[in-house]
Order: structure tokens, then sequence, then C-alpha cells
């Protein structure tokens, strides 16, 4: 039976990463997907969905009052059979986007794998990952660290001095090198304006030559 995956992390965790990997293993089975995607998510370019190590692939973009299981049942009417649905940046889904696409798995019978944050900077659950918690059939944590060595499981965004931004819009498109990923005791410290953080470099250094 078909099911409804949700794998959730913080900021550069390799989302999109694990997401574009699927997507591929489905592929070289002979297997078609679909990728869904946002609207207000193009950094990428209209319809692209990118992982920041260079993997990319054509996206369907969803408008916020768009209904997903619609969508989905239009592109099997035009294109056929779909084994699995993506859904990137799911974090931004709204509460009845999030039903639609589990409607997609019990009724379709395809199973939907939705990927995406589960706190802003704020330390608050987004719309769309707030349901998916409840509503998902299985729950998967996508792990990274924070500076300091422990599990980041939270998401702060700094000013180009690295100092934490308390307030704004929940959502800010672009700018990834604003957010950094941390623990909660680095969050709380961070946030209560005790310390500053270094922004990463985002290449992988070359090896030492002999």
């Amino acid at each position: 039976m078909a099911k409804l995956y949700f794998y959730y992390s913080a900021m550069n965790a390799g989302k999109t990463t694990t997401l574009l990997q699927s997507a591929y293993n489905y592929h070289e089975r002979g297997m078609r997907t679909l990728i869904l995607t946002p609207a207000l998510d193009n950094r990428f370019g209209e319809g692209v969905v990118a992982s920041r190590i260079g993997l990319k692939a054509n996206a369907r973009r969803f408008s916020r009052d768009e209904d997903l299981f619609a969508l989905v049942e239009a592109d099997i009417a035009a294109r056929g059979a779909l084994n699995c649905v993506f859904v990137d940046e799911a974090q931004f889904l709204g509460k009845a986007q999030v039903w639609q696409i589990s409607d997609v798995v019990d009724r379709l019978n395809i199973p939907v794998l939705a990927y995406g944050l589960r706190t802003d900077f704020r330390g608050e659950l987004f719309e769309g990952s707030r349901h998916l918690l409840a509503w998902a059939d299985n729950l998967e944590e996508i792990k990274t660290i924070c500076h300091t060595g422990r599990k980041a499981t939270m998401v702060v965004r700094v000013d180009e001095h690295g100092r934490a931004v308390t307030d704004g819009p929940q959502v800010e498109i672009g700018g990834n090198d604003r957010y950094v990923s941390v623990s909660r005791a680095e969050f709380k410290k961070i946030s209560a304006g005790d310390g500053r953080i270094e922004l990463q470099q985002t290449v992988l250094p070359l090896g030492e030559r002999e």
C-alpha cells in the first residue's frame, strides 16, 4: 500500500539531494515520477528543483491555492500512470494541500514523498510541516550538525554580521547564506543576542598535496 512520507530537517541537510536521488532511482527502473515545487521558490529558474551540490531536475510548479490532487490527476490523464510523487520545500504547503496529497496516497494508491523544513527561524512550525507531522504515515529526519558539533534541529536567520534576526516575514526566498542550522542550545544562545555565527564555506576544501 502507498504511504505519505515526510522527510524533515534543518537547513542544508541535503533534503533536495535526497529527493533527486530517490527520483533518479525510480527513473533507473523505468518508473515515472512527478516532482512538485512551490511557485514562490524560483531560485534555480522556473520549474527547476536543484540541490546545493549541482543535481537538478524539471518540476511542476504549484501555487498556494492550487488543488494538488487535481493536479496529479491531470498529469496522469495527460502523461500516463505515475509511480511516485515528490514534493520539494513541503513546508510551504497549505493545510488543504497536505490533505490533497494524502488523497493522492489514499485514493490513487501513489506514494508521496514530501521534503521540507520543520521549523522557521523563530523556532515555530511551518503550516505545511505541522500538518505533515500530524498526517504522514512515515516521518523521517534527515540529520545535519551544528557548528558546535551537536545535532542541528533548528534554524537561525542572521544579518551580515552573523547576529540573529528575530523578526520579519516567515518566508524569505533566496539568501540561503543568511540561514544557519544550529542545535537547540545554540539557537537559544544566538537568539538571545549572546554571540554571533561565522558563515560557513560552501565548497569542500581540496585535500593537501604531498
